[in-house]
């Protein structure tokens, strides 16, 4: 299931694969799930071409696919993750662990993956890992943006939708709203139960990027592409403080890619403490298309809801 291969240009990199999917991970940056994708199929995720095979210098590269991030999103947050990362396995998890984002710019964090890949079936476990190596508490969120392949559409639940009575008269959620977020944007699809935003290459409105969040109580959300759905989850805690006021799933997109963000709460992270945060996704192949919320109901939401007992 784990071999070490040389992958554009980066001669350290790791293919996890089970015969049905499989992931390949850098480690001589990053890390970065760089791929996920049904074997002998395509990419679902986003690769930076400009970036492929670099390595070192102070400068920030996203390269590309999933990564880990801190919120809220400060100068911190983009600590140049240039250098080597250490490789090991625990059972039948492999475990990223770059070094220590030493001061400054970073504040002596220290992330790592540990990605577990099913026996068979597309379903994969990443635990996203930060511990505070510094003297001093920081505040701090886990943030796991995915970057995904053009040409498609994310999807997020709304909470349920009952009509006013006197059971209902508090909001049920929020959206997070950022400078460039343009609702007369056509990338936007507001329906009653989901919020859908398209990707193109060539945008129509005010501005390339648009971005938005919620709070998310179903701890689901999706893309579609060209036949393919990718399904993450991400535990909801509730009554927990999340960022962006009170995001746990988040959208971006510009010309380029779109992506896919889970968040976990802010925490006041001790020195010598590590908070985890818990992602699992799944690839369904062969999903009809559509563009409205009947179509998510009855092409995605039946595939999203097997994904919540754990099982495909």
């Amino acid at each position: 299931m784990l071999e070490q291969i040389s992958y554009r240009g980066w001669n350290r990199a790791y293919r996890l694969s089970n015969g049905d999917v499989d992931l390949v991970v850098t480690a001589d940056v990053g890390p970065r799930i760089l791929r996920y994708g049904f074997r002998n199929g395509e990419n679902l995720l986003h690769e930076i071409e400009g970036d492929a095979g670099k390595t070192g210098g102070s400068e920030f590269r996203l390269y590309g696919g999933h990564r880990l991030w801190v919120s809220p999103e400060v100068e911190r947050t983009y600590y140049p993750d240039n250098t080597p990362v250490a490789v090991s396995q625990h059972g039948n998890a492999v475990r990223f662990t770059p070094q220590r984002e030493e001061s400054p710019p970073g504040t002596n964090l220290q992330k790592e993956l540990e990605i577990e890949l099913t026996a068979s079936g597309s379903q994969a476990r990443i635990t996203h890992r930060i511990t505070n190596h510094d003297a001093r508490s920081t505040l701090l969120a886990p943030w796991s943006p995915t970057m995904l392949r053009g040409e498609g559409r994310a999807i997020l639940p709304l909470s349920p939708r009952i009509a006013m009575d006197e059971d209902h008269y508090l909001p049920v959620g929020v959206f997070g709203l950022w400078s460039y977020t343009d609702f007369a944007d056509p990338r936007w699809v507001f329906g009653m139960d989901y919020i859908q935003l398209r990707h193109s290459p060539n945008p129509q409105g005010r501005f390339k990027e648009q971005m938005g969040g919620i709070y998310n109580s179903a701890g689901w959300g999706a893309y579609f592409s060209r036949g393919d759905l990718f399904v993450k989850r991400a535990a909801v805690f509730s009554g927990a403080r999340y960022p962006d006021f009170g995001c746990n799933f988040e959208v971006f997109t510009n010309p380029d890619f779109l992506e896919l963000e889970t968040l976990g709460p802010l925490v006041e992270l001790q020195p010598g403490e590590v908070v985890e945060h818990v992602e699992r996704w799944w690839l369904f192949g062969g999903v009809r298309s559509g563009e409205d919320d009947v179509w998510i109901d009855s092409a995605v939401l039946p595939l999203a809801l097997r994904t919540a007992a754990g099982s495909e």
